[in-house]
């Protein structure tokens, strides 16, 4: 009986589009990331989950407010994952 599928060696398409505690070396779905300001183009570090609203450091405007799960940014921000 030979699968059509190799489970040990999973493709890495097929393990990103599994549950984060399906995979085979469960991680997080989470991250950090860079958001720059439109208005006075500061950058402040924001988790991509966050749980309270998050307003710039300088011009103290709303980068990005929290819904059920990931939080929302404010349009006009751009914004860039952090790497490890």
């Amino acid at each position: 009986m030979v699968l059509a599928v190799d489970l040990l060696n999973p493709s890495a398409l097929t393990e990103k589009r599994a549950h984060k505690l399906k995979r085979i070396v469960p991680l997080p779905d989470s991250y950090f990331m860079d958001v720059k300001c439109s208005g006075c183009l500061n950058i402040t570090v924001v988790f991509s989950n966050s749980q309270s609203v998050v307003t710039c450091p300088g011009c103290s405007t709303v980068l990005c407010q929290p819904t059920g799960g990931r939080a929302r940014l404010t349009e006009g921000c751009s914004f860039r994952k952090k790497s490890n």
